[in-house]
C-alpha cells in the first residue's frame, strides 16, 4: 500500500479548548515526567489548583482515578498538589494511580504510609549528544540505517502546518494500526494525535516521495528533552526505516544539545532493577502470563527488543503507584480501562477477534496459496 503526498492538508486550526490550552502552558513550563505532554491528549481530564498553576491529567475508571504519569507543577509543589488532588478524588468516592510514575513522584509517595507500587516496565533513555559514538560503535545498527538508505529512504522533519492532519501521514497511522493486535488504545498511548500537534515534532521517512513511516515527538521541557512518542510505519517501509527515523531526530536534538531522550515506556520489561515490592502473588503471576503469552496482542517482548538494539545509555524504572496499602487487582482492571475506554473486556474480545481473523487469513494463504 503506497500513500503519495500528492494532497495537501488544510493548515487552519480550530480554536482550542481553554483548558488544553491551560495544560500545555504548566507543561512547557513544568513537564518532568516522560509523558507531561501527553495530558494534552483527546479523551483526558485535567484538575487544576485554584491558583492554575498545577495540572493532573488522568481517566476514570472503576472509581479510580488513573493519573498520567505526575501531577504537573513546580517541584516544591509537588507533594501539596498531590495532597490536594487526593482529597477532591476522596470527596468523590474515588482512589488514585499514578500510572507510568518516574523517580521524583515514586520518592516522594514510598517512603508515605497508605501507598504501594508496582514496576510496570522500563524506559530506555539516551543523551543524545552520544547518538553518534553509539552508531559508530555498534555494526549491527549502522547496518539496519544503511538497509534504509540503501533503499533510497530518507528523513526529512515537516513543520507542524504540513503535517498537521496530512491524509499521507494519517494513512499510515491507520495501516501500522491494522497491524496490532487489538483495538486502538487510549489514554497515555492515543494514535490521534495528528490533529494536536502544537509543541510537538515530526520527522517523516518518505521513499520516492511516498511515506513509509513517521516519528512524533514530545516535549520534556525541563529535562531540555524528548519523548519519542509514536513512531508508525508502513507495511511497505523498507527494513530500518524506523531505526533512520530514529537516528535523524536524535543527531537534530544533539545538534540542538538538548540532554535527554526516551522511547518511553517497555511495559512489563526487567531491564530497570528496583526494589517495588508490592506485588501480590497473584499479580507477579499475571505479569508473568503476560510476558510469556500476551503477544497475540501486544508484543511487549518484541518492543523491549527493539528498543534494546538501540544502545540505550540507561534503563529507568516506571511504576504505577496507587494510594492504597497493597496493590490491588481493582488497580490493575481501572488501569485496563483507563486504556479500553473502560472496556476493557470488549477490548479482550476485539484482540481475540483480530487473532481469529489473521489465523484464517493465514490458514487461508496456506491451504490456498
Amino acid at each position: 500500500m503506497e500513500y503519495a503526498l500528492s494532497t495537501s492538508p488544510p493548515s487552519h486550526t480550530q480554536r482550542e479548548n481553554p483548558n488544553v490550552a491551560k495544560a500545555r502552558r504548566l507543561v512547557l513550563a513544568y513537564g518532568w515526567n516522560s509523558t507531561a505532554f501527553q495530558i494534552v491528549n483527546p479523551g483526558i481530564e485535567r484538575w487544576f489548583t485554584r491558583d492554575a498553576e498545577a495540572v493532573v491529567g488522568y481517566v476514570t475508571a472503576n472509581k479510580v482515578r488513573v493519573v498520567a504519569g505526575s501531577p504537573v507543577c513546580e517541584e516544591e509543589r509537588l507533594a501539596d498538589v498531590i495532597d490536594k488532588f487526593e482529597a477532591n478524588a476522596a470527596r468523590a468516592g474515588e482512589r488514585v494511580c499514578y500510572f507510568a510514575a518516574e523517580r521524583r513522584l515514586e520518592s516522594i509517595l514510598s517512603h508515605e504510609a497508605g501507598y504501594s507500587k508496582v514496576l510496570i516496565g522500563a524506559q530506555p533513555s539516551w543523551h543524545p549528544a552520544f547518538w553518534p559514538d553509539t552508531v559508530a560503535s555498534h555494526k549491527s545498527l549502522r547496518a539496519q540505517l544503511n538497509r534504509a538508505r540503501n533503499k533510497d529512504v530518507r528523513v526529512k522533519e515537516w513543520s507542524i502546518n504540513d503535517a498537521r492532519n496530512h491524509p499521507a501521514l494519517q494513512a499510515c497511522l491507520d495501516d501500522w494500526l491494522a497491524t496490532k493486535g487489538l483495538p486502538p488504545l487510549h489514554f497515555m498511548v492515543e494514535a490521534a494525535t495528528l490533529s494536536r500537534l502544537e509543541n510537538r515534532r515530526v520527522f517523516v521517512a518518505t521513499q520516492a516521495e511516498i511515506v513509509q513511516g513517521f516519528v512524533v515527538l514530545s516535549p520534556i521541557s525541563q529535562r531540555n528533552g524528548w519523548l519519542f512518542e509514536q513512531f508508525p510505519h508502513c507495511r511497505t517501509a523498507p527494513n530500518g526505516t524506523v531505526e533512520l527515523l530514529i537516528d535523524a531526530a536524535m543527531r537534530t536534538l544533539a545538534d540542538e544539545n538538548c540532554d535527554y531522550a526516551t522511547l518511553g515506556l517497555s511495559p512489563l520489561s526487567k531491564r530497570a532493577l528496583s526494589s517495588a515490592d508490592d506485588q501480590s502473588l497473584l499479580i507477579r503471576m499475571l505479569f508473568a502470563w503476560m510476558r510469556k503469552h500476551g503477544s497475540r496482542f501486544y508484543n511487549f517482548e518484541g518492543l523491549d527488543r527493539f528498543k534494546a538494539k538501540l544502545r540505550p545509555e540507561r534503563w529507568e524504572p516506571v511504576f504505577a503507584v496507587s494510594n492504597e496499602p497493597r496493590f490491588s487487582l481493582t488497580t490493575l482492571y481501572a488501569i485496563a480501562g483507563a486504556f479500553s475506554g473502560d472496556h476493557p473486556f470488549r477490548l479482550l474480545a476485539g484482540g481475540i477477534a483480530r487473532a481469529v481473523s489473521t489465523e484464517a487469513r493465514w490458514l487461508k494463504r496456506r491451504i490456498f496459496g
